[in-house]
C-alpha cells in the first residue's frame, strides 16, 4: 500500500523528508532523455542541408534514439530493481558523455544516428531509476511520496522538454547544429558527479535478494519482437508483412519463456492482471504520438512549408512550451485526474483539427495560438499519468514497470516519426500538414474514446496532498 499523510503530520514534514539533495541528482539524470528527444527537432533540416538528406532519411535521427530507448528503458529498469539505482546512473551518464562527445564529429548521417542509438541507450537510467529511489525511501519511512515531489520530477523533464526546440534553435544559431550533440557533455557530467555526491549507495539489503540469474533469453525475446515490430511500422508495405510474422513467432517464444521463468524480466501475469496499468501506458503512448507530431512534424514545416529559419521555428514554439510548463505546474495533486486527462485528449482533438486550417499564409498568432494548445495537452498528460503510474506499480517492480512506462511514451515516438515520413515525403509543404493532422485527429479521438470509459480513473486515491 501507498502511504497518505495523516492528521498528525503535514505534508512539510513528509516534503523535508524528501529534500533537495536526494530529489536534484534524480531531475539531472531524468531530464537527460527528454532534452535529447527535443533539441533534435530542429535539427533536422540543417543536418538534412549537410549531407544532402531528406526528411525521410533524416527522420531517423529521431526514431534511432526511440527505438533504443523503447528497447532499452524496460531493460535499465530491471537492472535498477536488480544491482540499485546509484550505480545504473552513473553508467547511463557516463554513455552519455561519450556519446556527447561522438556527436561533435560531423562525419555522415548514419554515424550521427548511430551516436543518437548510444545516446537512446544512456538516457534510458534516469526515469527508471528516479521512480525506484522515491518508491524505495517512501517503503523505508513508511510514508508516500508528496505529491508536489512527483510533480517536481515530472515537471522538470517537461519543461526541458517544451523548451528543448527553442534551446536547440538557439544553440545552432551561436555555434551550429553539432552543439545539439556538444551539449551533453557537461549535462552529462553535472548528473555524474550529483549521484556520486548526493544518491545513496546501492545496498543490497535494502532490496529483495536475487533468486536466480538475469532473464537474458527474456531480454533477447523482448526486444526481438519489439525491433520487429518497430521497423515494420517505420516503413509499412506489403512486401515487409514478413517482419509482423516473424514479431508473432518471437512474441510467442518470449510469453512461453516468460511465463514459465521462475524470475522473468516481463511479469505477464502482473501485467494481465493490472488492466489499469496497461490502460495508463496505452494513454501515454496515444497522447506522445500526437505530442511528438507536432513536436517535429509542426516544426519541419514552420522551416520549410511557412519558410521560417530554425531560430524563428523553435521560438514560435515558445507559447506552446510556456503553456505546457504552466499545465504541468498546476498538476501537483492527486485529485481530479479523470478531469486533467479528459482535458488532454479535448486539446489533442481540437488542436489537430485545428492544424487542416493552415497553410502557408496562415497568420503567425494563429499557428502560435495552435501551438499553446498541444502545450496545454503536453503539460497535463505526463504528470497525471505518471501520477496513476506510482500507484498502480507493484512497489518491487518499480523500475521495470517505470521504464515501461517510457517505452509506451516511446513507441508514440517512433509511430509519430513514421507518420511525418509518410505524410511529409521529401519535402513539409502543407498538403504534407494536412495529411499528418488527419492521423492525430483519429489518435486523439481514440485517446478521448479510452480516457472517458475508464472508469477507474475515479477511484484514484491520494497519495499525499501537496498544499
Amino acid at each position: 500500500m501507498l502511504g497518505v499523510t495523516t492528521s498528525t503530520e503535514t505534508t512539510s514534514d513528509l516534503t523535508k523528508r524528501f529534500s533537495p539533495r536526494m530529489v536534484t541528482p534524480l531531475v539531472a539524470s531524468a531530464i537527460l532523455n527528454p532534452i535529447n528527444s527535443t533539441l533534435i527537432a530542429v535539427a533536422l533540416v540543417p543536418i538534412g542541408q549537410s549531407f544532402g538528406a531528406g526528411p525521410g532519411q533524416t527522420a531517423w535521427l529521431i526514431s534511432a534514439l526511440y527505438l533504443a530507448t523503447a528497447v532499452g528503458q524496460p531493460v535499465v529498469g530491471l537492472f535498477v530493481d536488480r544491482f540499485g539505482a546509484h550505480k545504473v546512473l552513473l553508467s547511463g551518464a557516463t554513455i552519455v558523455l561519450l556519446a556527447g562527445i561522438a556527436g561533435m564529429f560531423p562525419i555522415s548521417v548514419g554515424w550521427l544516428i548511430g551516436v543518437r542509438v548510444v545516446l537512446g541507450i544512456g538516457t534510458c537510467a534516469g526515469f527508471p531509476a528516479a521512480m525506484a529511489v522515491l518508491r524505495h525511501h517512501a517503503e523505508a519511512t513508511g510514508q508516500g511520496v508528496p505529491a508536489r515531489v512527483l510533480s517536481v520530477l515530472s515537471l522538470s523533464s517537461q519543461t526541458i522538454m517544451v523548451i528543448g526546440p527553442t534551446l536547440g534553435g538557439a544553440l545552432i544559431g551561436l555555434f551550429g547544429w553539432p552543439a545539439i550533440f556538444a551539449v551533453n557533455i557537461p549535462l552529462a557530467g553535472t548528473a555524474m558527479l550529483l549521484a556520486i555526491l548526493w544518491v545513496p549507495k546501492d545496498n543490497r539489503a535494502d532490496r529483495p535478494a536475487p533468486s536466480g540469474r538475469i532473464d537474458v533469453l527474456g531480454i533477447a525475446l523482448f526486444s526481438l519482437t519489439l525491433l520487429s515490430v518497430l521497423f515494420y511500422v517505420m516503413s509499412p508495405g506489403v512486401g515487409d508483412l514478413y517482419l509482423l510474422g516473424i514479431a508473432v513467432v518471437l512474441g510467442a517464444a518470449f510469453g512461453f519463456v516468460e511465463l514459465r521463468s521462475p524470475q522473468p524480466f516481463l511479469d505477464l501475469r502482473m501485467l494481465g492482471a493490472n488492466s489499469a496499468i496497461l490502460r495508463t501506458y496505452l494513454r501515454q503512448a496515444l497522447s506522445y504520438l500526437v505530442i511528438y507530431a507536432i513536436m517535429f512534424g509542426y516544426v519541419q514545416w514552420l522551416e520549410e512549408g511557412r519558410g521560417l529559419s530554425e531560430s524563428a521555428a523553435g521560438a514560435m514554439l515558445l507559447p506552446m512550451s510556456l503553456v505546457a510548463v504552466v499545465a504541468a505546474a498546476s498538476t501537483g495533486r492527486t485529485n481530479g485526474v479523470r478531469a486533467r486527462l479528459i482535458i488532454t485528449a479535448v486539446a489533442l482533438v481540437a488542436g489537430s483539427a485545428l492544424l487542416l486550417l493552415v497553410g502557408s499564409g496562415t497568420a503567425l498568432y494563429a499557428l502560435l495560438g495552435i501551438g499553446a494548445l498541444f502545450g496545454l495537452a503536453q503539460g497535463l498528460t505526463s504528470v497525471t499519468n505518471q501520477t496513476t503510474l506510482y500507484r498502480e506499480a507493484p512497489a518491487e517492480q518499480m523500475g521495470t514497470a517505470s521504464g515501461l512506462f517510457r517505452t509506451a511514451q516511446y513507441l508514440g515516438a517512433i509511430a509519430a516519426s513514421t507518420l511525418i515520413a509518410l505524410c511529409f515525403g521529401t519535402h513539409a509543404g502543407s498538403g504534407g500538414l494536412h495529411s499528418l493532422a488527419w492521423s492525430l485527429v483519429v489518435a486523439s479521438v481514440v485517446l478521448l474514446g479510452v480516457t472517458v470509459l475508464d472508469r477507474g480513473l475515479k477511484a484514484t486515491p491520494v497519495l499525499a496532498k501537496a498544499e
